[in-house]
């Protein structure tokens, strides 16, 4: 009547959710050539596990001077973003949008991405997926240019530095190279970005590559069934921090940016500018947490899809920790694939022995420990018929703090299960996270 509990990974501390980005660009001349504000919709509707906190989405007519269009909001997609606000939107034929979980800044309005500056330039905006690490250092040097900051976030920070002119002359015009190499040069991570300036969407990866972002072509919806199709019409181009949005808005998925890579974004299609590389020839640094749970399964990372690498994950501990068990569950529902993995390796049957209130955020971002512990209890419910008198194999994704597990076995074994038997699929995060969140 034992319950054992061997936990392979450490408590991680404060990790946080990320924010996704989204852009659009179409290969018509004018607005109404393709309804981009509609597919930034669908795009960041996708995106919305990486962030429920704000949405924003900017829109221009790619013309010079650009006029942009504006909305934000606090709460999700589809609660912020009527009818009323795409109108408007509409007026653009190139858009960024972006769905925040704060890991910078405050959680309000004024936070809220994507932010549209003017510079010597003309109007630019930019949206960010990320923590910069030396964020403090920057903001310093930001002010000692005699410019103010409006907020608390980071992302502000990378506006403006992108803002200043760059030790480079620009005689012809912004050199967005140098200026995006510039921001670059001064904090290596963390971030993905769209930067949006008249006619053009610049994605940026940073050189660690730790935060996610890569390329669809949007074709017309009826080749979507198709397999190979060929010679069919390219009404615009997306990018995106995941892949999984493409599928949703009728676009292929074409490449992920490298680590370091400047990609610029036209009606025309895309074109490489440039890349930075690591210093000291450094290895890349891609956040472990995207595949353990930020991303959708579907999302494919480093030519591989995250529900793969999950359930490879879950195959491997059934190797390395294998148990005297009666059936293997899941801690729904990121946990799911490496349960499978799991079962799978083991030869043991696979049940589901909780049921998830899908209207509950995650636990571990909740103000404090009773509140964590209560939204443990509002969250899950017990399908007691398929454990009870049985010993089970529980596989999460992770343990963070730890106040999720504990509250989770005492529902089963209230509920009448003989054993509960945990297994993490994470790798251990043994060292700091030096990358941001």
């Amino acid at each position: 009547m034992a319950e054992s509990i061997d936990v392979r990974s450490r408590s991680a501390g404060d990790m946080r959710e990320a924010c996704g980005v989204f852009g659009c660009v179409s290969s018509g001349q004018s607005p109404g050539d393709l309804d981009v504000a509609h597919v930034i919709t669908l795009g960041l509707t996708a995106l919305q596990h990486r962030g429920q906190e704000s949405v924003g989405m900017v829109t221009s007519n790619g013309k010079s001077p650009s006029q942009f269009f504006v909305h934000k909001a606090m709460g999700l997609v589809s609660h912020v973003v009527h009818e009323e606000h795409l109108a408007a939107l509409r007026k653009g034929n190139l858009g960024i949008g972006h769905t925040r979980y704060a890991t910078s800044g405050h959680s309000d309005l004024l936070n809220c991405q994507p932010f549209v500056v003017e510079t010597i330039v003309g109007c630019i905006a930019v949206a960010h997926n990320g923590e910069l690490v030396n964020a403090a250092k920057l903001r310093q040097k930001v002010l000692r240019h005699g410019v103010g900051l409006s907020t608390s976030s980071d992302s502000e920070l990378i506006t403006q530095l992108l803002a200043l002119t760059p030790p480079e002359e620009e005689a012809d015009g912004p050199n967005w190279v140098a200026r995006i190499r510039n921001l670059m040069v001064k904090s290596l991570a963390a971030y993905s970005l769209l930067i949006l300036h008249q006619d053009t969407i610049y994605a940026v990866r940073d050189p660690f590559g730790n935060r996610p972002l890569c390329i669809g072509k949007l074709h017309a919806t009826a080749s979507l069934h198709g397999q190979g199709v060929v010679d069919v019409k390219t009404e615009g181009w997306v990018v995106s921090s995941e892949s999984c949005s493409f599928q949703s808005i009728g676009a292929r998925f074409e490449r992920e940016l490298f680590p370091g890579e400047i990609v610029q974004i036209t009606s025309t299609g895309y074109i490489s500018l440039d890349v930075v590389p690591r210093p000291n020839d450094a290895p890349p640094a891609f956040c472990i947490f995207e595949y353990v749970y930020f991303a959708r399964p579907d999302t494919i990372f480093e030519g591989q899809m995250v529900y793969t690498v999950r359930k490879r994950c879950g195959r491997q501990l059934a190797l390395e920790w294998p148990v005297e068990a009666d059936v293997v569950s899941t801690v729904p529902e990121s946990a799911t694939p490496a349960a499978l993995g799991y079962a799978h390796q083991a030869g043991l049957p696979y049940v589901e022995v909780l049921c998830k209130n899908r209207y509950v955020g995650r636990t571990f971002i909740q103000p404090d420990k009773r509140h964590r512990q209560l939204s443990v209890a509002k969250k899950f419910g017990v399908l007691r018929d398929n454990f009870a008198g049985k010993r089970i194999v529980l596989v999460d994704d992770s343990i963070v703090r730890g106040t999720t597990i504990s509250p989770i076995i005492r529902l089963l074994r209230e509920a009448g299960a003989q054993e509960v038997h945990i297994r993490v699929a994470s790798p251990p995060s043994p060292f700091p996270l030096l990358h941001g969140h």
